[in-house]
C-alpha cells in the first residue's frame, strides 16, 4: 500500500497578503490614475532590482530600518537584502550612471518594498510604493509641486476629504541646538520619538523623551534621558496650532530661538507657503505642522505626509521630503534632492472602506454561450469576431456534462460578465445570436422569492437580433462608443 502523501498547508506569511482579480484589477486602475498626473508633471518611469547589496541600504534609513531589513545570501555568499523603500536604489542609480542621469531629473517608479514591521490596518511588511524624485534641484518651489501631485493624485480618486501635512527637519535641528542639544545621535532619537506622536500618543512619547517607558508587551523602550525643561519646549513647539500655512510660519518664528540657522530654515518655510499659493493648493488640503516628524534618518528639510480624516486608522497613504546628503553615501559630490511615495497597499485599503474602489473580479465584457450541438469552432469563430470588435471576451470550455446554459450563465454571474452571446444550432442556422445583458437580469431578479417568477425574470434584458447587429447593440450595452473600436479594449 502506498504511503499516505504529505500535503503542505496552504498559507501566508504573516504580514504579506495574495492578490485576487477583484484586488488587482482596481490597483491596476488607481495606478494608471496615478501614473497619469506623474506624467503631467514631467516625471519619467525608471525601475530597480528587488535585491540590493547590504551595504547599499544598511544605515541609510536608520536603526529602526536597520533592523527590519530582511537579509539574504546571494549564491556567491555576498550579503544582500531586499529594499525597504524605492529611494534609496535610486540615489544609488544617480551615482551610478552620472553620464545617463544628468540633473535636473524626475523619475517615477512603482514596486514592491519589504520591511519586517508589525502588521495593522492597510500595513503589510511586503507592500507596494509608487515613488517620484526630482534629483538637482536645492528650492523649495520641488517640495512644493511634490504636495500639489500629491493632491492632485487626491483630487483624481474623487477623495472626499484629505490633506497634505508638511514641516521641516530643520525646525528641530535649530530647536534642540538651541535647547543645548548638538550630538547628532540623540537628534535622531528626539525625531524617531516624535515620529511615533500618532500610534503611542503624548504621555508615552513624553516618557521617550525622558527615561523611557515599558510598552504593552513589557519590553523597556530606552528614552533620550532630556531634562523636563527641554521635553517641556519640544512639547510646546509640537502642539503650534494655526488656521492658515502663513500664520504657523509665524507662531514657528516665535517659538525658536533668534539665531541665524532658525531664520534661514524660517524663510524656507515662508518661500514654501508662497509656491503652494501659486500652485493652487488651498490651506485646507495642505497644512504646516510642526509634530510632523518622519521616521527615516535621510530626510534633510521639508517632509510631508497625506492624512485621510474619513479613515484615520490608515495613518499617511503618502509621504516624502528633501534629502539632500543621501547620494553622499555613493558619490564623492551632493545632489539635492525631494521625493514622495504612494503607499498603494494603505491607499487602496482606505479607499475600499470609503466606497471608492470598484472590485470587479473579472476584465470579461462578453462571455460566448454555446448550447446544443453548436460546433467548438462555431463558439471560437464567434469569440474571434468580438475580439476583433474591441471585446474582452471569453469562450467558456469545461466537460461536456457541465456545458448546460445555466452553468455557463453562472459562471457569468460569478464573476460579474456583463454580456453574454449565446448561440445554439438554431440561431447558428438562421444567423442570429441571443444577447444578454446579464447585468439588467440580475438586478430583476434581486426581490423576488418564487422559484417560478425568478426564472422568468430571469429573461429580461434577453434580445435575438441579427449577427450582424450584435457589435452595435453589445457596444450599447456597454456604453461605448459605437464609432470607436478601441473603446472597449
Amino acid at each position: 500500500m502506498a504511503p499516505k502523501k504529505q500535503r503542505v498547508e496552504p498559507r501566508t506569511l504573516k504580514g504579506m497578503q495574495d492578490l485576487l482579480p477583484e484586488d488587482v484589477l482596481p490597483r491596476k486602475r488607481v495606478v494608471a490614475v496615478i501614473a497619469e498626473i506623474f506624467e503631467r508633471y514631467g516625471y519619467t518611469p525608471l525601475e530597480t532590482p528587488a535585491l540590493e547589496y547590504l551595504d547599499t541600504l544598511l544605515g541609510a534609513g536608520g536603526e529602526g530600518v536597520n533592523k527590519e531589513l530582511f537579509r539574504l545570501e546571494s549564491p556567491e555568499g555576498e550579503a544582500i537584502a531586499l529594499r525597504f523603500d524605492l529611494t534609496v536604489p535610486f540615489a544609488r542609480l544617480l551615482a551610478q550612471y552620472p553620464d545617463k542621469l544628468k540633473p535636473p531629473f524626475r523619475r517615477y517608479a512603482l514596486g514592491p518594498v519589504w520591511r519586517g514591521d508589525k502588521p495593522g490596518p492597510g500595513r503589510f511588511r511586503e507592500f507596494t510604493q509608487f515613488d517620484i524624485d526630482c534629483a538637482g534641484a536645492e528650492t523649495v518651489a520641488v517640495d512644493a509641486e511634490m504636495v500639489s501631485v500629491m493632491c492632485a493624485v487626491m483630487q483624481a480618486l474623487k477623495l472626499p476629504s484629505y490633506c497634505a501635512v508638511i514641516n521641516h527637519r530643520k525646525l528641530f535641528d535649530v530647536l534642540l541646538e538651541g535647547c543645548g542639544i548638538t550630538e547628532e545621535v540623540r537628534q535622531k532619537h528626539v525625531l524617531r520619538v516624535i515620529d511615533k506622536l500618532a500610534k503611542v500618543g503624548l504621555d508615552n512619547i513624553q516618557l521617550e523623551l525622558g527615561p523611557g517607558r515599558v510598552d504593552e508587551s513589557g519590553d523597556p523602550i530606552s528614552g533620550v534621558g532630556l531634562n523636563l525643561n527641554v521635553i517641556e519646549q519640544l512639547l510646546n513647539f509640537i502642539a503650534l496650532k494655526a488656521a492658515t500655512r502663513r500664520e504657523m510660519v509665524q507662531r514657528m518664528s516665535e517659538a525658536l530661538p533668534r539665531t541665524s540657522a532658525a531664520a534661514a530654515v524660517v524663510e524656507e518655510m515662508r518661500e514654501l507657503a508662497e509656491a503652494l499659493e501659486a500652485l493652487g493648493v488651498p490651506d485646507e488640503h495642505a497644512r504646516f505642522d510642526p509634530s510632523l516628524a518622519r521616521g527615516l534618518d535621510y530626510y534633510t528639510g521639508p517632509v510631508f505626509e497625506m492624512v485621510l480624516p474619513t479613515a484615520p486608522e490608515f495613518g499617511s497613504v503618502m509621504g516624502g521630503g528633501r534629502y539632500n546628503q543621501l547620494v553622499e553615501r555613493f558619490l564623492d559630490r551632493p545632489i539635492p534632492c525631494t521625493g514622495m511615495s504612494v503607499g498603494l497597499d494603505r491607499l487602496l485599503s482606505a479607499l475600499k472602506k470609503l466606497g471608492l474602489a470598484d472590485t470587479p473580479a473579472t476584465v470579461t465584457q462578453v462571455l460566448v454561450v454555446s448550447i446544443g450541438n453548436v460546433p467548438k469552432a462555431e463558439s471560437l469563430r464567434l469569440a474571434a469576431e468580438l475580439r476583433a470588435a474591441g471585446f474582452r471576451t471569453e469562450t467558456f470550455f469545461a466537460s461536456r456534462k457541465k456545458m448546460q446554459m445555466g452553468n455557463q450563465l453562472s459562471h457569468a454571474d460569478h464573476y460579474g460578465i456583463p454580456v453574454a452571446v449565446i448561440i445554439g444550432e438554431d440561431e447558428l442556422a438562421q444567423g442570429v445570436v441571443s444577447v444578454k445583458d446579464l447585468l439588467e437580469g440580475k438586478a430583476g431578479r434581486e426581490d423576488i422569492s418564487d422559484r417560478e417568477a425568478y426564472r422568468e425574470a430571469g429573461k429580461t434584458g434577453q434580445v435575438t437580433i441579427p449577427r450582424a447587429e450584435m457589435i452595435t447593440h453589445i457596444r450599447r450595452l456597454l456604453a461605448l462608443p459605437d464609432s470607436a473600436q478601441a473603446a472597449a479594449s
